[in-house]
């Protein structure tokens, strides 16, 4: 597996808190909900993710050692004023600069607390691009407004999900992740609308082991196909499987079983 390079993490950082940004000052309803993630509003959905920058950019600069307590963060829940798309847009455009100025002064080999145990700022470069790319997909979807991802980025985040839930069965196999264990089931992503020099396959694989997975063109118990960014919306649960761009070949129940299971932890 090949990493971005670390100023190509900060930069998306940058270009995907840029495009939150514009949802929220799109006239797209604040307080409505968002399908995708149906315990939040828009407005909650934009605090978060601009609440865990700011959590990420004071565990980068003060070189934390262990896990900070959210309440130590300044300006962490954002403006006391709600409902105003303005002042929300402020505060996220701050929370931007903020982390990926620490994120940048850091490089990627910065020793500083982790919970996947990469123990460095690299790290929290890369969670945060594909954290804020996926959740900038659920204001998008809420808001009604169409979306996009740098193809390698789109690429990158597959990856990044299937690390995580590799370690959490490595690490902390509990509860609905245990069960994805067992023989002989494996999951392929084939992806349709890639070109020349970007491997968009992958090879999911259940063992009695735990999750491995590689990239690959290979046959597989199932297999999900289409764009490059349905199947990653897909993949995150963003997407429905019976999306018309989308084709699901095989054991279907497996793949509705895996997308049930896979898990942060």
């Amino acid at each position: 597996m090949t990493l971005l390079a670390h100023e190509r993490y900060c930069d998306e950082i940058a270009h995907q808190v840029a495009q939150l940004r514009s949802v929220v000052t799109s006239g797209a309803d604040l307080s409505g909900a968002v399908p995708t993630c149906p315990d939040w509003s828009l407005e909650d959905l934009s605090r978060h993710m601009g609440g865990a920058l700011r959590w990420v950019e004071f565990i980068v600069r003060t070189r934390a050692q262990e896990e900070v307590p959210e309440e130590r963060v300044p300006g962490l829940a954002g403006p006391g004023t709600r409902g105003d798309a303005a002042v929300l847009d402020a505060w996220l455009a701050e929370s931007g600069e903020q982390v990926v100025a620490a994120l940048r002064e850091a490089g990627p080999d910065t020793k500083v607390w982790s919970w996947a145990g990469i123990l460095n700022s690299g790290f929290w470069a890369r969670r945060m691009t594909h954290e804020i790319t996926v959740h900038r997909a659920d204001a998008a979807l809420a808001a009604g407004l169409p979306y996009e991802v740098a193809p390698d980025v789109a690429a990158d985040a597959i990856d990044e999900w299937l690390q995580i839930v590799e370690f959490i069965q490595r690490t902390a196999p509990h509860g609905a992740t245990r069960e994805l264990r067992g023989p002989g089931r494996s999951i392929h992503l084939h992806v349709t609308d890639t070109g020349p020099g970007l491997n968009a396959e992958w090879l999911v694989e259940l063992t009695e082991d735990g999750v491995t997975w590689r990239r690959g063109h290979e046959k597989a118990t199932v297999a999900l196909r289409g764009p490059l960014t349905s199947v990653l919306l897909a993949f995150y649960s963003r997407l429905p499987l019976d999306a018309p761009e989308l084709e699901v070949l095989g054991e279907r129940e497996l793949l509705e079983f895996w997308l049930e299971r896979a898990t942060f932890g």
